[in-house]
């Protein structure tokens, strides 16, 4: 591809669309001819939209194959069409969709490939080796921060096969309405949090007493060993609360919890990696920092790559409610049953009433950033979001907390939130995650290891050290989908085995957790 061509280079991405992104950095101008035939009427921005057709007032806009709007005022051939001059369309109804029609055709299965795990007794797979301190209220988190800290300089270099310590905090556990219908969301993600694969079944929970989320209730589906005191601790102890009566100081508090997590690292520092099958991966898709080459980019790539998995026998969550609700006509079809397609549906239809209660409907999704990098609203987003999914069959949809129960594609459902979706991922049992950004974003999770994938050779370069693989090389057309799906699907085996860290781990770059509660606040 000659210089000129790639610099006025624009991608349409089916045979029915009439606008198209434009791909070189600094965008186009006024004059210019795109490598299409059309004349640039207008500036236009890298990843926005130009028209490929005059449209008139009242026009269907179309990118995907499918209408992301209607034209507010005419556009010439070679207009900038953008949320200025684009009306959102209504969602699709939830009424009569299809279940499970599309016939997906059997893929041969993807044999041979393995990674380096930590196996567990429950059965899962861990990428990492890490000790969490699951907090049952914030009141705690103080001092389970210091203790922290203190862990790592103290302790952790004694056992060289645990990677890290994490402090599990939040903001629940008290002033809640603990009974409420929904507060099972939070209560059940903590619960389920605290059994991620990278814990290696080594449950730890430090609450204060007091609270509404009593500690024993984040372990009551194992038993539960209550810390009494330094003098005669059960080495098995796996919940401490600071109100005991046996600590009187905070030096006191400081040396119960150390002196359990002292035995629990005994124990993690066993671990040992071994071979695993991909079919021990559970891994979570997910974008953030969104923009205009996410659907064209990365997540067709982060698809195919999903399409590997699921071929290899492993697990693949998509999530992010809202980034799916205005594509889901395409998803209830990939359904593997009729009960799997209404659970869709379900979540959906949960969604819609959650946000209508709070006076506001998916069109809130869309960020200042989104737009700046050429995604007009929110159903150019989901369009381009759930692509990450690939094709294959959906086996399951699990609700906000819930653990994942079948290998295979399924959709956990989440806000879009990057924290929330990320804490709800983690709860439903993922060992690692792939995040696609345009826009850019440090997002990392302290537990499982995030593989960063720029959309835009742009971000790609000028965030050389955040950034793990880019995907813009597929706009330039100096590599295909499958290619990049093919490195990336390599890239999730390495990081998975401790070959490669990921580029936030190495720079220490974490999020707080944050748990979704839909329930009252008191």
């Amino acid at each position: 591809m000659g210089r000129d061509q790639e610099k006025n280079r624009v991608i349409r991405v089916h045979a029915q669309d009439n606008v198209a992104v434009v791909v070189s950095q600094g965008g186009v101008v006024v004059g210019e001819h795109l490598d299409n035939g059309v004349v640039s009427e207008a500036n236009i921005p890298q990843g926005h939209k130009v028209a490929l057709v005059a449209l008139s007032e009242g026009d269907a806009v179309i990118r995907y194959g499918e209408v992301i709007g209607t034209a507010v005022t005419p556009i010439p051939c070679g207009g900038h069409v953008d949320e200025n001059n684009l009306r959102m369309p209504t969602p699709p109804a939830l009424d009569d969709l299809p279940l499970a029609t599309l016939s997906v055709p059997v893929s041969e299965p993807l044999e041979g490939y393995t990674f380096e795990g930590f196996r567990n007794t429950d059965g899962s797979v861990g990428t990492k080796n890490v000790l969490g301190i699951t907090t049952s209220v914030q009141c705690v988190a103080g001092i389970v921060d210091h203790v922290v800290q203190r862990i790592k300089r103290e302790l952790l270099p004694r056992f060289p096969n645990v990677d890290d310590v994490v402090g599990l905090n939040h903001s629940y556990g008290c002033g809640v309405a603990i009974n409420a219908p929904a507060a099972v969301v939070p209560i059940r993600t903590l619960k389920n949090l605290a059994r991620n694969p990278n814990f290696g079944n080594e449950v730890m929970v430090v609450g204060l007493g007091c609270e509404k989320l009593q500690p024993s209730t984040l372990v009551e589906d194992q038993p539960v060993k209550i810390y009494e005191n330094t003098e005669d601790a059960d080495p098995e102890a796996n919940v401490l609360s600071l109100q005991n009566e046996s600590f009187e100081s905070f030096a006191d508090m400081v040396e119960g919890i150390m002196a359990m997590a002292e035995r629990h690292l005994e124990r993690l520092d066993k671990r040992q990696r071994e071979t695993c099958p991909v079919s021990e991966l559970v891994v979570g898709m997910q974008c953030g920092g969104s923009d205009a080459f996410s659907g064209l980019t990365a997540n067709p790539a982060v698809g195919f790559a999903t399409d590997l998995i699921v071929r290899a026998g492993g697990s693949v969550m998509f999530s992010e409610v809202t980034e799916v609700r205005d594509a889901i006509h395409l998803l209830t079809p990939r359904a593997v049953n009729a009960s799997v397609g209404q659970a869709l549906i379900d979540q959906m239809a949960w969604y819609d009433d959650y946000l209508s209660q709070g006076q506001a409907d998916r069109s809130a999704n869309t960020s200042p950033g989104n737009k700046k990098g050429g995604l007009s609203n929110i159903v150019e987003k989901a369009l381009g979001s759930v692509i990450k999914s690939g094709n294959s069959p959906i086996v399951d949809v699990i609700g906000p907390g819930e653990r994942l129960r079948k290998r295979g594609l399924t959709f956990a459902a989440t806000p879009a939130s990057d924290f929330i979706c990320g804490t709800l991922q983690a709860a439903a049992g993922m060992n690692l995650q792939v995040f696609t950004t345009g826009r850019g974003t440090p997002y990392n999770l302290p537990m499982t290891p995030v593989i960063k994938v720029s959309t835009n050779s742009t971000l790609g370069k000028r965030w050389h050290d955040l950034i793990d693989l880019d995907a813009g090389r597929i706009a330039t057309g100096e590599v295909s989908i499958e290619e990049v799906g093919w490195e990336l699907f390599h890239l999730i085996l390495d990081v998975a085995s401790g070959r490669h860290r990921v580029a936030a781990d190495r720079l220490g770059l974490y999020n707080d957790l944050v748990l979704f509660n839909p329930a009252p606040v008191t």
